[in-house]
């Protein structure tokens, strides 16, 4: 029987091992799987008589059986299993959140045990991202997706994967197959309706899928996925010459992209790296004039794209810090954590710690799909990562004509391969595919962005730079194609720095590893037993010849061309510095005034990570030791960072009517966001303050800024908070002026029209007494599936779905929960997880997800933390086994 679902490319790629037939499909011929799917619901259309269905079956089975149909897929957390591959048995202690202890004799066990176990919590998550990396959506949803697959087979991140596999490692090569056996081993013995209800409800619609082995491959394309939402600016690139196109002159965009404010939010390393002795960048901005409505019609196609592609693992921020010993009250680092991204059911991490009588002694957060710890700590070292967020990627309008593009003057030929979409329930498609030397055609992609490529007469004369090479003698009718450059589509060892971190222990071996951690590009914190604390930023970051990577470059012009990457040792570092911690959170990384390379322009504008520092440092000023109990408040601090600059100018316009009690709420209000509060207690004036000064902000966003395009709104992040305080001392600027009203309006005009309209919409939606507003009322979190939790249909949202529930918080908070003035106040990213190491009591240590552990629907462990998460608690971290032991509900035995 062959592989149904699996689209290869012609190259060969390695089989799990050399004597399992990969191509055989491991389950019954019934047996079907589904890809979760991106988060439009138009599909849904053609799938809604099958839905209705399912569930009309489902509750007829919840009445007749019982739960036995649910809960056939629940893992086995007891008892005995044998498992083929093993070579002596292996324990695994549960905990009462199902949080797995796994110990075993060698390296090749553990990992086999460790793909067992993603695989019986997390399969279906597991199938669904190995069919998004690969470009095969379509297999499972039909022809709806096959702009998707033919978006992500242009990028090539399957392609790029299997480039990797000579690449990396003998070892890890070795490692990627002990986790696909323990996969494959759960495969083995369970059909496709054992495995996740998810397969249950697809059954009826997609009646030809079955479920293929995995394959190492499958693991390392999921770190395209990772890195693809890391790539740097490349929004921010499109969006500058969107609005240029818009309309804005250059000064205009220029003061919606501020410079970072480095004299009052410092950078993560501040001792000077090198004397600068080369200017950091080129001004950019060759892109023709006449190019820029290409780049708008860009925009709009990738815009377009399903949120599973543009969205595969949404980097809002993150935070980390690592506190010396010497402001401890342990004596030792304390190390924490939170990335932020979007929420999913279930969370995108699973916990877990994985032991041997080898190199690898190691606790914390797993991805399903990928062998290893990704964040957390071994016996002697812990780390954490936030996004670097360098410019990794440079869009290139290129000149194209027929199957050529142009090179200083010259047309060289496009490299073009085909591939074959499958599609259920239709025909195949033939891709083709287009490559300059700059990177794949991302203009090829789809209809809109094709569109691109037919536009004539591009006058090259609109050139804003001088050095811009003119078009070639015969350019004739040819017209503009859009490139992508990507640091993530040449081949690299980033599993190889996994491994590497997981067994480092100290901090040579510790940088070792993270010189191999190429994308994506990251801050990582680090502190180790015997005190130490340091910082490494490692990743690919290109050296260009040309430009900054602000705007499009002109991909006819060489000079423009990447001419390497930056040597690792070149990369900001740091041990042990004089303030005693690192704080990172998506902030500038060093001032360019004491480094001599380029990384990007684009940071996030340091509020968060100013925030975390101030905390700490109040901490240590009043003579107290930071406590693991204190970084945990720190962890859901509330505070909203803007209010400090915007209230004070608010308080000052007058109000008339309802509106005087509404903005009387920001009086003595200490910028805190709870969720809720009792009326009488501090927190509820908070709670209250916090909504309306939330929709304020939501209101005079859209009044200030209405000249900007409709799918430009404003989306409230840091660098919109620092723009608006720009124009809090220009209370004439030119932006406060309604351009549909025949009057001039000024700042305070503005204000007081957003603070009426704020009093007006939560009048409306919470009551008349503002002191019975609440921010959690409005600004709620529903974590959906990512798959059948968007479909639309109720029931079927319902069995997998959790939510909606009010939470603390907000966007450029520490406590993250961000939301999009443009779209509503509804939670768009969150903590994911939190964690915090204790280098002197591992045992100390502690640790929350979002969800749970499992990904099955009405498991016990489906979102058994998400109330211990939405509060700001954790649960303990335990290391020593002899805790872990005493503390476990559950040991399951792997056998061979």
């Amino acid at each position: 029987m062959s592989d149904s679902v699996v689209g290869r490319s012609s190259e060969a790629v390695p089989s799990p091992r050399a004597d399992t037939d990969t191509s055989e499909p491991i389950d019954n011929p019934t047996e079907d799987t589904a890809t979760p799917q991106p988060r439009r619901r138009r599909r849904w259309l053609r799938v809604v008589r099958w839905s209705l269905i399912v569930v009309l079956v489902l509750v007829v089975t919840a009445t007749i059986g019982g739960v036995w149909t649910v809960r056939t897929s629940f893992p086995q957390y007891g008892g005995e299993l044998r498992i083929a591959g093993l070579s002596a048995p292996v324990t695994v202690y549960h905990d009462a959140h199902a949080i797995p202890q796994v110990y075993a004799s060698n390296a090749t066990d553990l990992f086999i045990a460790q793909g067992y176990l993603h695989a019986q919590e997390r399969f279906w998550e597991m199938d669904f991202r190995r069919h998004l990396t690969s470009g095969r959506l379509s297999e499972m949803f039909g022809s709806t997706e096959v702009e998707t697959d033919a978006y992500l087979r242009t990028m090539g991140w399957r392609r790029v994967a299997e480039q990797e596999w000579n690449l990396i490692s003998p070892q890890s090569r070795e490692y990627l197959r002990d986790y696909a056996d323990g996969v494959n081993a759960y495969l083995r013995t369970h059909r496709a309706t054992s495995i996740s209800l998810e397969y249950s409800v697809l059954k009826l619609s997609a009646p030809g899928y079955r479920i293929a082995p995995w394959d190492p491959i499958d693991s390392l394309a999921w770190l395209k996925a990772l890195a693809w939402d890391l790539l740097g600016n490349m929004d921010d690139e499109i969006e500058r010459a969107s609005l240029l196109a818009a309309g804005l002159s250059r000064t205009q965009v220029e003061q919606l992209y501020p410079a970072y404010p480095y004299d009052q939010h410092s950078p993560i390393v501040t001792a000077p790296k090198a004397a600068k002795t080369t200017a950091a960048h080129t001004s950019a901005g060759a892109m023709p004039a006449a190019a820029a409505p290409a780049l708008a019609d860009v925009d709009r196609a990738m815009r377009s794209m399903p949120d599973l592609v543009d969205n595969a693992f949404p980097g809002i921020g993150s935070n980390s810090w690592v506190i010396s010993g010497t402001h401890t009250a342990t004596g030792k680092p304390i190390l924490a954590n939170d990335p932020h991204l979007e929420p999913s059911m279930p969370g995108i991490w699973y916990q877990m710690g994985l032991h041997c009588a080898c190199q690898f002694n190691v606790e914390g957060f797993t991805f399903s799909g990928v062998p290893g710890v990704i964040i957390g700590h071994n016996s002697r070292i812990a780390w954490g990562f936030t996004n670097l967020d360098p410019d990794v990627s440079d869009l290139y309008l290129e000149r194209v004509r027929g199957d050529q593009y142009e090179v200083d003057g010259r047309w060289r030929d496009l490299a073009i391969r085909k591939e074959t979409i499958k599609v259920a329930g239709g025909k195949p498609v033939t891709l083709t595919i287009r490559t300059t030397g700059n990177g794949p055609l991302l203009s090829d992609a789809s209809a809109e962005l094709r569109a691109i490529g037919t536009k004539p007469d591009v006058d090259p004369s609109g050139s804003s730079a001088p050095t811009a090479a003119a078009p070639a003698a015969d350019a004739g009718s040819a017209g503009y194609a859009v490139a992508l450059r990507w640091t993530a589509l040449d081949p690299g060892r980033t599993m190889d720095a996994l491994f590497a971190l997981d067994a480092a222990g100290n901090w040579d071996e510790f940088r070792a590893a993270a010189a191999q951690f190429e994308v994506p590009a990251q801050n990582i914190v680090y502190a180790d037993t015997n005190g130490n604390i340091g910082y490494q930023s490692p990743g690919r970051i290109p050296v260009r010849g040309k430009g900054d990577g602000r705007w499009p470059a002109p991909g006819w012009d060489s000079a423009y061309d990447w001419t390497g990457y930056l040597p690792f040792d070149e990369l900001p570092s740091e041990l042990n510095p004089p303030e005693g911690f690192f704080a990172t959170a998506n902030q500038a990384v060093i001032d360019p005034a004491n480094y001599p390379h380029f990384l990007t322009d684009d940071w996030s504008y340091g509020y968060r990570s100013q925030r975390i520092k101030d905390m700490i440092s109040s901490t240590i000023a009043s003579g107290a030791k930071v406590s693991v109990a204190d970084v945990q408040r720190m962890q859901f601090d509330n505070r909203n960072g803007l209010a400090p600059a915007l209230v004070p100018a608010l308080l000052v316009v007058p109000q008339r009517g309802a509106a005087v009690k509404a903005q009387d709420l920001l009086r003595g209000w200490d910028f805190q966001e709870p969720a809720d509060g009792d009326p009488d207690s501090a927190t509820g004036r908070d709670s209250a303050a916090a909504a309306y000064f939330n929709v304020v902000w939501r209101q005079l966003l859209s009044k200030t800024f209405d000249e900007l395009p409709a799918d430009r709104k404003p989306d409230g992040s840091d660098r919109w908070w620092l723009v608006v305080t720009n124009l809090l001392s220009q209370p004439d600027s030119p932006w406060w002026d309604n351009r549909s009203t025949p009057a001039v309006e000024t700042r305070d005009d503005i204000l007081g029209q957003a603070m009426a309209a704020a009093t007006a919409e939560l009048t409306k939606k919470l009551g008349d007494d503002p002191a019975d507003w609440r921010w959690g009322a409005i600004h709620t979190l529903y974590v959906q599936n990512q798959s059948f939790g968007t479909s639309g249909i109720g029931p079927i949202e319902w069995l997998f779905n959790y939510g909606p529930v009010g939470v603390s918080g907000g966007s450029n908070l520490v406590n993250a929960t961000g939301w999009d003035p443009s779209a509503g106040y509804e939670v768009n990213a969150v903590p994911s997880m939190r964690m915090i190491v204790d280098l002197s009591n591992l045992d100390a240590s502690r640790w929350v997800q979002l969800t749970g552990e499992s990904g099955h629907a009405f498991s016990d462990h489906y979102h058994d933390q998400f109330d211990l998460w939405r509060t700001g608690k954790t649960l303990p971290m335990r290391w020593n086994e002899a805790t872990i032991k005493s503390s476990s509900v559950d040991t399951l035995t792997l056998k061979p």
